[in-house]
């Protein structure tokens, strides 16, 4: 694994959203929810951009497909289903096609369906909204490996996420050591607090001064 990954991994969502906060950076995604485990997820970005059916030309290719073909173990795929129209971009052979390449999740910027063959797989699955409605006739891939819009985040390929239960949070690769850096010094801080708030000592002081202003400076 990717050391960084790896690195990335041992945090949270949260602590990864403050680092950004203070190096004055954005990335953080509110709004897609883990739908298929409890697991939190990490790694290296490959994207996909889905549209409108009828409007491009050439055979037909099954949404994702070559996303998962492409991908390396550990990697997370990223899609762009943001055409407003009610149609999956993800479903349960993708997750078992993704599961068997080493995919480590996906994480969907749209509806997805099949989420209880997901389950029962226990492939990691974040998305905007779940959905029985199929892709066919609806939506098509227009990109892979292309640079993406997650909310109003710039998602490029070889960039950098997190996803947990309580939110998504893209890095860019220029940026994942600094922001891994800043993190890890957060979440030591935040467990020091921990530590101190079980040992007795009143919340009130623990979460004071020190901790409104931790992200300054």
């Amino acid at each position: 694994m990717d050391e960084l990954v790896s690195r990335l991994s041992r945090l949270d969502s949260c602590a990864v959203s403050d680092a950004l906060d203070k190096l004055g950076l954005a990335g953080a995604v509110t709004g897609i929810h883990r739908f298929s485990t409890d697991r939190r997820i990490a790694g290296r970005v490959q994207t996909v951009t889905l549209a409108l059916a009828g409007g491009t030309s050439g055979p037909p290719r099954h949404l994702c497909t070559q996303a998962i073909e492409r991908a390396a173990p550990g990697d997370l795929i990223v899609v762009e289903q943001r055409t407003g129209v009610d149609a999956a971009a993800w479903g349960g052979n993708l997750s078992l096609g993704a599961q068997v390449r080493g995919v480590a999740g996906v994480i969907v910027d749209g509806p997805v369906r099949d989420i209880d063959d997901s389950r029962r797989l226990d492939f990691p699955v974040f998305a905007r909204d779940r959905t029985a409605r199929t892709a066919r006739g609806r939506i098509v891939e227009v990109a892979t490996n292309e640079p993406i819009t997650v909310a109003d985040i710039c998602v490029s390929p070889g960039d950098y996420a997190i996803a947990d239960g309580s939110a998504v949070v893209f890095v860019a690769r220029v940026e994942i050591l600094r922001v891994v850096e800043t993190a890890e010094s957060i979440m030591q801080k935040e467990e020091a607090m921990a530590a101190a708030i079980r040992e007795g000592r009143p919340i009130s002081q623990v979460m004071g001064a020190s901790y409104e202003h931790m992200l300054k400076g």
